[in-house]
């Protein structure tokens, strides 16, 4: 309550008053920013984003954590998962710049394979610049989050008795039929976490996009915090408020929606 509940309540009365004097305005800051299109930009690059990375984050975690499951020296590979949690965002970052700018590993990469194919010649490709950003930081959310992923689907997993698959499998059921009604019902609670962890994780990615392209990146990369970061940069304090609101709303609306939807499935 004192942490969370009444700032939030004293961010939603800002919304509703001036930036400076703090006289009440009444909806004209809600006004001001649909009206805004760096902040309808921002909200399409963030749904967009969280739209493409939960489902790739979900599946390839479950698959990934299906093949460690019958290995012997998991724990080996969970630990490899695991560690892009313990790398410095700014570190992770640099790694980035390093791969994928113009001269970065990557174009170079391009590059021998093509002479050594003679498909094409050099590459100097854009990627941080240019529409491609996106896709980067696709990659490297996913890369980042895939670790606890897999953790948590490994502890659904070893939840499952061995014996209820024994079972279904001496009575002739395959290996789908097997993971369709018997792993995957089972694995429900698994999802519901890893599904809400992953959506309010796609909301913390701002730092890697701030920090590879700065507070005004390639518009495929605008998201929502660059834009409370531009206008809390600028003093616009009502509009920050108000879209904070919104956002906040949004999120509530979503994990209960998803709550509901896990209760009734």
């Amino acid at each position: 309550m004192v942490f969370v509940l009444l700032p939030f309540l004293d961010v939603v009365k800002r919304s509703f008053t001036t930036a400076v004097t703090g006289e009440f305005s009444g909806g004209k800051n809600y006004e001001a920013i649909f009206q805004n299109q760096a902040f309808l930009l921002a909200v399409k690059n963030t749904v967009r984003f969280t739209l493409i990375c939960i489902p790739v984050l979900v599946a390839l975690g479950l698959g990934t954590a299906l093949l460690l499951s019958g290995l012997k020296k998991g724990r080996l590979f969970k630990a490899v998962y695991l560690l892009p949690l313990a790398m410095p965002t700014a570190t992770v970052t640099l790694v980035w710049k390093l791969v994928f700018y113009k001269q970065g590993f990557f174009n170079l990469f391009l590059t021998r394979l093509g002479l050594l194919t003679g498909l094409w010649g050099e590459v100097h490709r854009e990627y941080l610049g240019t529409a491609a950003a996106f896709w980067v930081l696709v990659g490297s959310y996913i890369w980042k989050n895939m670790g606890y992923t897999v953790v948590l689907w490994l502890a659904g997993l070893s939840g499952i008795s061995g014996e209820m698959l024994e079972a279904a499998r001496v009575d002739g059921a395959g290996s789908w039929q097997r993971f369709w009604r018997i792993t995957l019902p089972n694995l429900k609670g698994s999802l519901y976490t890893i599904v809400i962890l992953s959506f309010l994780n796609s909301f913390k990615i701002y730092r890697e996009a701030y920090l590879t392209a700065g507070a005004y990146p390639d518009q495929s990369i605008y998201l929502l915090q660059h834009l409370f970061n531009n206008w809390f940069v600028n003093l616009e304090l009502d509009k920050m408020a108000a879209a904070a609101v919104c956002t906040g709303g949004v999120l509530m609306s979503a994990i209960l929606a998803l709550q509901r939807l896990w209760e009734n499935g």
